[in-house]
């Protein structure tokens, strides 16, 4: 598509709507500028024919629609000679009237027939056809389409797109621009979270001074929530303090003083132990507080007897001709005698073996058992390694589309999940927030098994559940360590068991499926490339996108992501002829490119290629890009069996995937994976870190790069804390009761 840089504007009277989607704002119009025909596209989606638009934008050339005018920014005048208002209200503007009703209407009241209607609808009842209860409605949906035009209008003129004015007004209604001017802080959080700085410079121009209380409390937020994008739900309270004023330029006196006072209305949340106090975003602090009170509840229930749990193994094991392990036996019984059990381990310890035996004497009891992972992928292996359905978490608890709040579930307290047994894999990478949505989904008696790896990386998603869940000490875990035989043919398992003892995995060999090949840090990218472009696919037949992933511990140097999507992508995905491209701000999609979700969206419409619909698409869900639709601004992505559809702003949420980070690959597994640690920063060099990485492939693993890292990234047990509340809730909770119990 050629584009003129010279931006234009166009004024003219919309004859013809030719599509509009007002989920997305995008729409088509036909637009009749001074006798001149013009195709318009953009955010267009709630004009209408008759009214009046000036245009801001420029020419495009579409290769199958011709001349475009693409819109930027439009200001819209209602129509106001009778002619028009006729039109207008013809082509279905107002909902209830038609071309019928339209011309009575301005047969009677001419050019103010839209005045009439809006502010005096008792001279509706003039009209043959309209009673009371119709003016009425009129009058109130005339008010509610000016009501969100209005907000439109207004939230365009400080740099804000149709769409975000859609997400404003559907939480605010017609009250959302007046909000935002009264404290323009509200475009960072929900729906919009716009960056801090950006709108901190849109106060600064609105006269609200450097320690305005507004200022400050959305400052503090903005630290707080930052820190929950590195896994932190709370900040030790100084140090958020010193933060905060430090970022904001502000007294730390009045940080203080706004942070207290937030306390106090219940904005924040506060803890305190052994003279450490600790602030939280309310919503985190409220998650990790359920978290601790459901599962305290759980690990206190008790199910069968420790003895028919014996017996009820017994004969499973001599009717399927097996012996488990003590620790395999031990995690069974705790399974069937508990109402949690958390099962960790590494690879080839068998804990799907364990698994499979937990959900066979469950059913055989009788028991109603769901597996759900928190990602697409865990959830895909889950099930092949089962043989039984699994669902991603989200899934499960079903998204409720339909609300105006934060994400909201259809499955909560009010409408628990209908099962007796909950079994959790790669439950290392559930957040506190997910965490907390699923056991408000549980009935009481419904028992919980978790089960995941607590030496991979923690959560994207703020919080160290599974870890403070261990190290709380009160639900009953069991680790299993010992490698099974057939697992221990296998490099890529003993060096990632190596790893976690800090010994250093065996590079030297060539003739399994873990390779070592150095190589410096500025050859590294040309390297991966061959090998997966051309060497892997050769000798082993991999498909180079779907069979091979490219992994690294970080975006930036030489082996960072950025740098390597940017050569894959060339070598596998080379722009050619009948390939559509668009460019989104910094980044660029084609038709064929392997993309990543970086961010959850609940409103992404999917189908399955059974007919089956939903909507949301989740962080690190992994997919290609089938087809580029420059009409409607689209772009049709393919998830394994569904194709997604995202919108022109929707794409910002996509980020190319022929490499990416470690701590992206959590929950997956792929045929062959390469990790590249030509030059990997010092912050990065930890063991957990490696390993995860290491645990990703399931058949091959090839380390391109520098030995030495790899040395130093075994060496480095210095895990990347995070403060969060939950051990602590945890604990506290347990010393309370056991007060309590010991008063009485």
């Amino acid at each position: 598509m050629n584009e003129q840089d010279e931006k234009i504007q166009i004024r003219g009277l919309v004859e013809d709507v030719v599509y509009q989607n007002r989920d997305t704002g995008y729409g088509v119009i036909e637009v009749n500028a001074d006798g001149q025909p013009v195709t318009m596209v953009g955010d267009l989606a709630f004009v209408c024919v008759g009214e009046e638009v000036t245009a801001y934008g420029r020419y495009v050339t579409h290769p199958n629609f011709g001349v475009q005018f693409r819109c930027d920014a439009c200001e819209r005048t209602l129509p106001t000679t009778a002619a028009a208002i006729l039109k207008y209200l013809s082509r279905g503007a107002v909902s209830g009237i038609g071309p019928a009703m339209a011309k009575r209407l301005v047969t009677a009241f001419g050019s103010e027939t839209l005045e009439v209607m809006a502010h005096n609808p008792e001279k509706l009842l003039e009209i043959k056809g309209i009673s009371e209860k119709k003016a009425k409605q009129i009058a109130d949906d005339l008010s509610k389409m000016f009501g969100l035009r209005e907000t439109i209008a207004e939230m365009t003129k400080i740099g804000l797109s149709t769409d975000d004015a859609l997400q404003l007004y559907k939480i605010y209604g017609m009250d959302s621009a007046d909000l935002v001017k009264d404290n323009p802080y509200l475009l960072c959080g929900f729906p919009l979270y716009r960056d801090y700085v950006a709108v901190d410079s849109i106060a600064e121009e609105w006269g609200i001074g450097s320690e305005d209380p507004r200022r400050i409390r959305a400052g503090l937020v903005n630290t707080l929530r930052h820190n929950a994008e590195n896994g932190h739900t709370c900040l030790p309270t100084e140090r958020l303090i010193d933060n905060t004023s430090e970022f904001l330029k502000c007294s730390r006196d009045a940080v203080e003083i706004e942070l207290f006072a937030g306390v106090e209305e219940g904005f924040f949340g506060h803890d305190s132990n052994d003279g450490l106090e600790t602030t939280f975003l309310m919503d985190n602090y409220l998650a990790e507080k359920y978290i601790a009170e459901r599962i305290r509840f759980l690990a206190s229930s008790d199910y069968i007897s420790k003895a028919d749990a014996e017996q009820e193994i017994d004969r499973f094991e001599e009717k399927n001709d097996i012996r488990y392990e003590p620790l395999q036996r031990e995690a069974i019984i705790s399974a069937l005698t508990s109402g949690v059990v958390v099962l960790t381990g590494g690879p080839g310890t068998g804990k799907t073996t364990t698994v499979n035996a937990i959900l066979s004497l469950c059913e055989k009891q009788g028991n109603k058992v769901v597996l759900c992972a928190p990602t697409g992928r865990a959830a895909k292996r889950m099930s092949e390694l089962t043989g039984k359905d699994a669902k991603t978490i989200h899934r499960l608890l079903e998204v409720d589309y339909t609300s105006r709040d934060r994400l909201k579930f259809l499955h909560d307290e009010a409408n628990p999940l209908k099962y007796d047994v909950v079994i959790v894999d790669e439950m290392s990478m559930v957040d506190c927030q997910l965490f907390a949505s699923l056991l408000k989904a549980l009935r009481p008696w419904c028992r919980l098994i978790l089960v995941g790896d607590f030496n991979q990386l923690p959560s994207v998603g703020p919080g160290n559940v599974l870890k403070d869940i261990i190290s709380s000490g009160i639900v009953r875990t069991i680790e299993l360590e010992k490698i099974f035989r057939q697992a221990a043919q296998s490099l890529i398992i003993v060096n990632a068991h190596a790893v976690l003892k800090g010994e250093l995995p065996d590079l030297s060999k060539k003739d399994r499926d873990f390779f070592y090949l150095k190589c410096e840090k500025e050859d590294v990218p040309g390297m991966v490339t061959d090998l997966v472009s051309r060497r892997l696919p050769a000798r082993y037949h991999y498909d180079p996108v779907e069979d091979i992933q490219v992994i690294t511990p970080s975006k930036i140097g030489f082996s960072g992501s950025v740098t390597l999507n940017g050569e894959l992508r060339k070598k596998l995905n080379p722009p050619s002829e009948g390939k559509e491209e668009m460019r989104f701000g910094p980044s660029a999609f084609r038709d064929g490119d392997k993309v990543m979700m970086i961010r959850n969206a609940y409103d992404i419409p999917w189908v399955r290629d059974n007919g089956e619909q939903g909507a949301g698409m989740f962080n690190g869900d992994i997919g290609r890009i089938e087809r580029i639709d420059r009409r409607k601004d689209q772009i049709l992505v393919r998830f394994e069996d569904r194709i997604a559809t995202y919108s022109y702003e929707q794409a910002r949420l996509l980020d190319h995937a022929y490499a990416i980070t470690v701590h992206k690959s959590q929950g997956s597994e792929f045929p062959a994976v390469i990790l590249a640690v030509g030059d990997t920063p010092v912050r990065l060099r930890y063991r957990n870190l490696l390993y995860t990485a290491i645990t990703r492939a399931r058949e091959l693993l090839i380390i391109v790069g520098n030995e030495q890292i790899v040395d130093m990234m075994v060496a480095n047990d210095g895990r990347l804390g995070r403060f969060t509340g939950l051990s602590r809730f945890l604990t506290e909770e347990s010393e309370s009761d056991a007060t309590e119990n010991n008063d009485c």
